[in-house]
């Protein structure tokens, strides 16, 4: 891996369920690396790399950046859903021009959507066992 000077690159948490990326975005060809993978051979769904890719469409800057993402926790959706947040979030510290464009799209928001907790006397959150009167 090469070593580049921080000044080029423009840092950005996102989070999302469990799920919590640190992404790095610089000028360059359009590489997306997620934890020392390509994109593609680490999420393996066409859906999550277009959600991660949303941002930089959206901007019509997609090919123009290099992204190298390191994500912990949940699962792939919710690791797709937090590089996507850390993304718009570096693409504003890089042009904060973009920030009104990328809000009105919903981009720059945390889903805050958790999993609920189980509760004593049910099978999950909400299921109930069966109730049976004999």
């Amino acid at each position: 891996m090469k070593v580049f000077k921080l000044s080029e690159w423009h840092y950005a948490t996102g989070k999302r369920k469990n799920a919590v990326a640190k992404v790095w975005l610089r000028p360059g060809e359009g590489n997306i690396i997620i934890n020392d993978q390509p994109m593609k051979d680490y999420l393996n769904r066409m859906v999550l790399e277009m959600i991660i890719l949303h941002p930089l469409e959206l901007v019509k800057r997609h090919g123009t950046f290099d992204v190298i993402a390191r994500v912990e926790g949940g699962g792939k959706s919710g690791q797709a859903g937090a590089v996507r947040l850390g993304i718009a979030r570096a693409l504003v510290k890089f042009e904060p021009v973009l920030r009104g464009v990328l809000k009105s799209a919903g981009y720059l928001s945390r889903d805050a959507r958790e999993k609920e907790r189980k509760k004593y006397g049910h099978k999950r959150a909400r299921k109930s066992f069966q109730y049976s009167k004999r």
